[in-house]
């Protein structure tokens, strides 16, 4: 029901609307974006129930769409949508004859027990973390736990998530589904977890993170290239993971990774284009984000327990460290990424190492290095950056025609428009 509240129903309706005027479709399509997770943990923390929470908000989103395009956006629109979601759980409860079971269950669900002095951060301060730690409970897949924290707390939508993970909707659908009801049938509490258990639940919590920055870093589908509200709200959740975890080298790691990243994001798209790392006009980098992700690895540094996210950050603070392209110091990038492949051996570790490889050893070796790799890792065909990756090698060298096979494989498979936008100039580009 909420798929048909907040996907198809809602998309098909802001379509109508933006037809209709533009400037009203893109503001409230905006509020949903941002608003969508927090209007989830809220309802969730009230009645204790996922679906009724998600129907809910589909149903307020929805009367939002049919009010919103003549009265204008409210003040404040989240606070619109939290009354009136509210509003319809209760009507609906009141039908069913269940609301003192459901605030029961909520009450049951809730725990404002302190968990110790691991830092400033106070649990009762947020209901998105509680909600992103009931989702990443260990009683739940791996996989389960992400999509279903993309889904409540990041607001994508079903394709979206399918999309970051590479598999048909109709799985991701019923992954979500299992695991809502996972969580209502183990009775999985919704809190913040005792001190001695965070560490074993960060690293899904991380992966989380990472994955909600990135869908907003380089968002999926038509809509904006960047989704800032994403990339904020991934930020946001980091730096009140740390201040719970202060010592937790890999929290420490990923929010530097994040700041760095981000420090880069106004240069990165130009005109409705993705502009590659080397073309970015460095001035319009943010150094205050900079210097503050420097000194958050250099933390990590200091602890020396090296991680996935502490040495991506590491290898994002060598780049952001070169005043121009040409100082960038290749031959650290290669280190880090060789370090990473211990820890991470994964295709797209490689596929990355090779990017500094060809700024080393030149594009031959680079290309040999990056073709070598979908032999073991035949997902890496639907990976656009693998195609993108091999186009550019292919340009280097010369070979304009198997570059040009390389950028359509790559744009078949894209789905982002500043980066589509980038493909298809330079394959434009070739002789």
């Amino acid at each position: 029901m909420v798929e048909e509240a907040f996907g198809l129903r809602i998309e098909e309706r802001l379509t109508v609307v933006a037809s209709r005027d533009p400037s009203s479709g893109r503001a409230i399509e905006r509020v949903f974006r941002e608003e969508y997770g927090r209007l989830i943990a809220t309802l969730v923390r009230r009645f204790g129930d996922i679906d009724l929470a998600e129907d809910a908000a589909g149903e307020a989103l929805v009367a939002a769409l049919e009010k919103w395009p003549g009265s204008g956006v409210p003040p404040n629109p989240g606070g619109w949508l939290t009354t009136t979601a509210a509003n319809r759980a209760i009507d609906r409860l009141r039908r069913e004859k269940l609301r003192d079971t459901k605030h029961r269950q909520a009450a049951e669900m809730y725990d404002d027990t302190p968990h110790g002095s691991t830092g400033p951060f106070d649990p009762g301060e947020d209901e998105r973390l509680r909600l992103m730690f009931t989702c990443c409970h260990p009683a739940l897949a791996p996989e389960a736990r992400i999509a279903l924290t993309l889904r409540l707390l990041g607001g994508l939508t079903v394709p979206e998530i399918a999309q970051a993970f590479l598999v048909p909707e109709a799985t991701m659908g019923q992954r979500i589904t299992r695991a809502k009801k996972k969580i209502a049938a183990a009775k999985i509490p919704y809190r913040v977890p005792e001190a001695a258990d965070l560490p074993g639940r960060v690293a899904t919590v991380l992966a989380v993170l990472f994955l909600v920055f990135n869908e907003g870093y380089l968002a999926t589908g038509d809509g904006e290239p960047v989704r800032t509200e994403l990339t904020a709200e991934a930020i946001r959740l980091a730096r009140i993971l740390h201040q719970l975890m202060p010592d937790e080298p890999e929290v420490t790691g990923l929010l530097a990774l994040l700041l760095l990243t981000e420090a880069r994001r106004e240069a990165r798209v130009r005109g409705g284009e993705l502009v590659r790392l080397d073309d970015q006009d460095r001035g319009g980098w943010d150094r205050e984000l900079i210097a503050e992700g420097h000194e958050l690895v250099r933390r990590c540094l200091a602890i020396n327990r090296p991680g996935r996210y502490q040495i991506l950050a590491a290898i994002n603070a060598v780049h952001t460290d070169a005043p121009t392209a040409d100082t960038t110091d290749w031959s650290q990038v290669a280190a880090l990424y060789d370090q990473l492949a211990r820890l991470d051996p994964s295709p797209v570790v490689a596929l990355n190492r090779a990017v500094a490889v060809a700024e080393l050893d030149g594009p031959e070796v680079a290309l040999a290095q990056v073709d070598g790799l979908v032999a073991t890792a035949p997902v890496l065909a639907s990976y656009h950056a693998f195609h993108a990756t091999r186009a550019d090698l292919l340009r280097r060298l010369g070979r304009s025609a198997e570059a040009r096979e390389a950028y359509d494989a790559a744009l078949a498979v894209c789905d982002n428009t500043a980066e589509r936008a980038y493909l298809t100039r330079r394959r434009g580009e070739l002789v």
